[in-house]
């Protein structure tokens, strides 16, 4: 599909450390690489997790050379006034007026969000065409779904989480007409086979069933993602020993697999321009 105008893309999900920051400027560097014009916000005024992250591939571009495309990058921050009615307007018109801004500059607009409820959160969701969920590889992290059966394993009683997400596709179907494609994606998966694992899968599937989305097959958990993070880099770009204090390893190649997987499973349209991709190694 073709499209015209910037598809924004939400990283959302309401437990920290879930792996939002990693996945957004993954997601970002990767259309970057292939050629779109790409803008990242961050909605997180507590941790500006995704702020540093940019921040630091600016400084690893200053002090290295090692040249690699770059997002257009926004901070949003929180408003702190007395009156909350106030603040909720102020954050709308700063949100409204950067998404206008950047609609016509970019082709992909991806916006990290917070790890709470928060008036930046939801309009981040209410904006999304897509919005991706990582979720943990676990029974415990499940819980910002859906309160599970411990027995069937059935969903019983969807989550605060999932109802503002249920909430902000009805509101925006009803305002454009247009719905929010809701991705999970299980995070930091096990390289071991387990009961657990399979049982969060199993799980995972019956949820998304239940709230009308789609599940993704994940990321592994790998250590790189630990050491590319100060450096800026995503296991998009072109590596060496001296960024990394070593050669890149099979678990870079898997990982960036991985991710090429995860977009796919995006299914994220065409834009109607784009530049000549980045030609990346396997």
């Amino acid at each position: 599909m073709v499209q015209s105008g910037a598809h924004v893309i939400a990283v959302g999900n309401e437990k920290g450390g879930s792996g939002k920051s990693t996945t957004a400027l993954h997601l970002a560097v990767y259309l970057l690489h292939q050629g779109h014009r790409v803008a990242t916000i961050d909605v997180d005024s507590r941790q500006q997790t995704l702020t540093r992250y940019v921040r630091n591939r600016r400084n690893t571009v200053d002090t290295t050379g090692h040249q690699v495309p770059m997002p257009k990058h926004v901070h949003l921050p929180t408003a702190w006034g007395d009156s909350i009615r106030e603040n909720q307007q102020a954050e709308l018109d700063i949100f409204t007026k950067a998404m206008d801004g950047l609609r016509g500059e970019v082709d992909f607009i991806v916006i990290d969000t917070p790890g709470f409820d928060g008036n930046l959160a939801r309009l981040a969701h209410g904006f999304a065409d897509t919005l991706v969920t990582p979720v943990n590889d676990s029974m415990i992290d499940l819980d910002v779904l859906a309160r599970v059966d411990p027995v069937t394993g059935e969903p019983i009683e969807t989550s605060p989480y999932s109802r503002n997400v249920q909430r902000a596709r009805a509101d925006r179907h009803a305002a454009t007409g247009k719905g929010i494609d809701w991705v999970l994606v299980r995070n930091r998966i096990s390289n071991l086979g387990s009961r657990n694992a399979s049982q969060v899968q199993d799980t995972i599937e019956r949820v998304a069933a239940r709230l009308s989305c789609r599940v993704a097959d994940g990321i592994a958990e790998r250590v790189i993602f630990r050491s590319l993070f100060p450096i800026g880099m995503t296991v998009f770009d072109p590596l060496d020993a001296s960024l990394l204090g070593g050669a890149p390893s099979m678990s870079h190649v898997n990982a960036r697999q991985e991710y090429r997987s995860l977009v796919a499973a995006l299914q994220l349209p065409t834009p109607a321009r784009t530049t000549e991709p980045m030609r990346l190694s396997a």
